[in-house]
Formats: C-alpha cells, structure tokens, sequence
C-alpha cells in the first residue's frame, strides 16, 4: 500500500472524503496526532496528474492544496488537507442572503486575486476548437442521449446560427487564467481565504468564465438581482485591480450573460454524458437548471433567437418560458 511508505512509523486511518466526475478519488488520511492529509488516487490508465502539478504552481497565489508526495506512475498524490466544509455546504447550511453574499465576495476576491497574476503562454489557450468541442456536448449527448432527437437538418441550421453569432462575442473576451470548474462545490470554507480545488483543467481564455462558473450554478441557484449586484461587485473589484473588463458595466453583463450560454450548452450535454456514458446520475437532475439559464439567455437577447427556437422545439415551452414572454410583453407595453 502505498500510503503506508509515506508513514512507514506511523498508525493511520483512511476514510473515503469524495469523487470526482472523472475517474479520481479522494481520501482521507487521519493521523494520531489529530492532523490529516488527502490523498488523490488518479489511475494513470484514465488520467495523468502533469495537468495538476503544472497548474498548481501557476495558481500558488491563491489557496491551493500543498502537493506533500507524488507517484506519477501509479497516480497517487498526498495533498494538504485543506479541509471538510464546501462552500456549497455552508451555503446550503445558512440561506440567509447576507451569509450567501459574504461567502461569494469572498470567492470574488480569490478569483480577482487568481486572475490578476494572468499571462499569456503559460497555460493552453481556451481557443475555438475547445469551446466549438465544448459546445458540440449538446447536440451529440443533451439531444441526441438525453432527449432521444438528434438534430434535424433544419435545427442543425438553427445550431450553426447560434455558433455563428455566439462564438466571435466570447473570442472579443479579454483573456486571463481560467480554472474552468470555478463553482462553490470547488471552494472550501478555510482560515482566511477560501481554498480552491480540481484546477487541473485551467486554460487561459474569456475573463467571464469564472465568475459564470460561480453565479450561475449547477447545484444551487440565486435570485438575478442577486446575481447582478455580484457581477456588478466583482466588475468594481476587477477594474480597481486593473483587469481587463469591458468598462461599461451593461457591456460586461451581456458578456458575463453570453459567455453562460456557451457554459450552459456545455455543461448540459456533460451532465448528460455522464449518465449515458458513464452511468453516473448524480448530476443528471441539475440538466433543467442549464436549460432555465439558457432560455432566459436566448430570449433576451435578439441574435440568440435562433437558439431559443431551437429549445423550444426541443423540450417545449413551460412556466418558465410564460413568465419570461409576459415580462417582455408587459416591458413593450410599458
């Protein structure tokens, strides 16, 4: 075993702390001094651990876990324990707005932290040919898996227009590093600053990303004022540590808003993957969230209107979609 060559002296107790959607797994590694460690079994036959190491040195400005010992070949890893409570269990722990509102400035302020130290050349780019393979988790796992309709001629017309109008606003992004996975299940509620975890897939692209990553949520949703006042903080914060955000906040809102649509897209047809592929239903349940997030993207904004035709047509028009058609009829009477 060879957690045992890491304390050849020394009891300990092992107790399974979490997994990921992938194929790694954690554990924790309970010491008779009270300490702990988390030790990261990735099977190198699914996943090589260069991504994490490499990664976590270029965000070692932020709270990342201490890498303790490595076996590449085997894919173990002996971490720094950075802790039991997610952000998204104490969130769910406390529903008081204004617990919910420290916690999320607290993540934006990791986040500006993280992103103020952005270079180019240092991590892959978040180029074309990885959001169009993103995107193209829709149409192949979302409705063709999930739902059973692949596209039709006519509605891979309808998806070509999405791409072609969705793409060129989110490559216009002003670029800085992304974690790719920036969501509350990812931070750990530490002494002084959050902890951030499973940053392996960082690239350098959109400096949105992150922050939809984190407001618009797979497993917890907030209220849009909510949210816009937190975009709103996060772009005060971003301008005041000189990063690159378009200076006008309803700019940088709709930025915020079309770069959720290319995550929502993806995310959905992940989540659908996940139970098709791989039979994992745990995250299946969250696929309306992304689909509620989209609808209300499309149809606000006129370019996207191809996509929205498209999700109507796909899983049809509900409460959500009669709530949103009312308030666009009571703004156009008003």
């Amino acid at each position: 075993m060879w957690l045992a060559t890491q304390f050849p002296d020394t009891p300990f107790r092992v107790e399974f702390a979490a997994a990921d959607a992938d194929f790694r797994r954690y554990f924790r590694v309970l010491l008779p001094d009270g300490s702990t460690r988390i030790a990261m079994d990735a099977p190198p036959e699914h996943m090589n651990t260069d991504p994490y190491v490499a990664v976590r040195e270029v965000f070692a400005m932020v709270n990342v876990p201490k890498i303790l010992a490595r076996d590449r070949e085997q894919g173990f890893m002996l971490l720094e324990d950075l802790g039991r409570v997610t952000f998204l269990a104490a969130l769910e722990h406390d529903p008081r707005p204004e617990v919910h509102r420290t916690l999320l400035l607290e993540a934006i302020d990791t986040l500006v932290t993280l992103q103020g130290a952005s270079r180019p050349g240092v991590l892959p780019e978040y180029d074309r040919a990885l959001l169009v393979r993103e995107l193209n988790l829709f149409p192949e796992w979302f409705a063709g898996k999930e739902l059973g309709k692949p596209f039709t001629f006519a509605q891979r017309q309808l998806w070509d227009a999405t791409l072609s109008v969705l793409l060129p606003r989110i490559e216009a992004q002003p670029r800085v590093f992304v974690h790719r996975d920036f969501i509350v299940r990812n931070l750990m509620l530490t002494p002084g600053r959050p902890g951030v975890l499973d940053f392996q897939d960082a690239v350098y692209g959109p400096v949105t990303y992150d922050l939809v990553s984190l407001l618009r949520d797979a497993f917890i949703e907030w209220e849009e004022a909510f949210v816009l006042d937190l975009v709103v903080r996060y772009w005060e914060k971003a301008r005041a540590a000189g990063l690159p955000v378009n200076p006008d906040i309803d700019a940088f809102w709709q930025d915020f808003e079309w770069m959720g649509v290319q995550r929502h897209l993806k995310v959905a047809g992940i989540f659908a993957r996940l139970y098709h592929r791989d039979g994992k239903d745990k995250y299946r349940g969250e696929i309306p969230r992304f689909v509620r997030y989209l609808k209300k993207a499309a149809r606000r904004y006129g370019e996207l209107a191809p996509l929205y035709q498209l999700l109507l047509q796909l899983v049809g028009r509900d409460a959500t979609d009669e709530a949103i058609d009312s308030s666009f009829s009571a703004t156009r009477l008003a």
